[in-house]
């Protein structure tokens, strides 16, 4: 997995994040998992919002996409309004006809960098309550439970119920030497605004 590197998504992606997201999808379906995401439930409008306001990043083995997630700024719509120490990670999604087992970690340890390198402390994301399976794999990746939040509003259908996961992260300078990160492969995005914000979701590949 030493050939992995992460880029900054940009418009010419749009058509590759709504097929990685709709596999996400139809893959949690075939796994029983009916409460998360559906195909179709995003565009590629939805996407360019997130670009507008966040940042979408994607990963590249050999030179195809194996993944892609979403980190945010605020998110007040799970959490409310917050002092600006997170990032929300958001829509963490593998291909798995090109990733490796344990990109879905490799991802979430980029999205951790990203978060240390422009000096907050603790990255926060949500899964649906009912899904034990997702909330396990945070939680082993070093994410502890710490909220509910009842009826949170969905860019694709209506609203659901959430478990709030946030992790430290406790040595953010250490972390930005940490060779096991995937290596970025364009300059880092701008500091971050105080208001970007935008939707929901997660999956991966452990």
């Amino acid at each position: 997995m030493n050939d992995l590197c992460v880029r900054p998504a940009c418009e010419a992606d749009l058509t590759t994040l709504v097929r990685l997201r709709d596999d996400a999808a139809r893959w949690m379906l075939t796994r029983g998992i009916t409460g998360q995401w559906r195909p179709g439930e995003l565009d590629e409008d939805h996407f360019r919002r997130v670009m507008a306001h966040g940042e979408v990043w994607l990963a590249e083995v050999g030179g195809r996409i194996a993944g892609a997630w979403e980190l945010w700024w605020e998110d007040e719509a799970a959490w409310g309004p917050q002092p600006p120490v997170a990032g929300y990670v958001h829509r963490l999604m593998v291909d798995r006809d090109v990733a490796e087992p344990g990109t879905g970690r490799l991802l979430l340890s980029a999205a951790e960098h990203r978060v240390a390198a422009v000096g907050r402390t603790c990255v926060r994301l949500d899964c649906v309550a009912g899904n034990a399976q997702l909330k396990a794999y945070y939680q082993n990746a070093g994410y502890r439970m710490v909220g509910h939040k009842e009826g949170k509003p969905q860019p694709g259908g209506t609203p659901k119920s959430f478990t709030l996961l946030e992790k430290q992260l406790q040595q953010a300078a250490e972390a930005l030497g940490d060779s096991s990160y995937p290596r970025a492969a364009a300059a880092g995005q701008p500091s971050p605004r105080t208001d970007d914000r935008a939707g929901t979701g997660v999956a991966s590949r452990s």
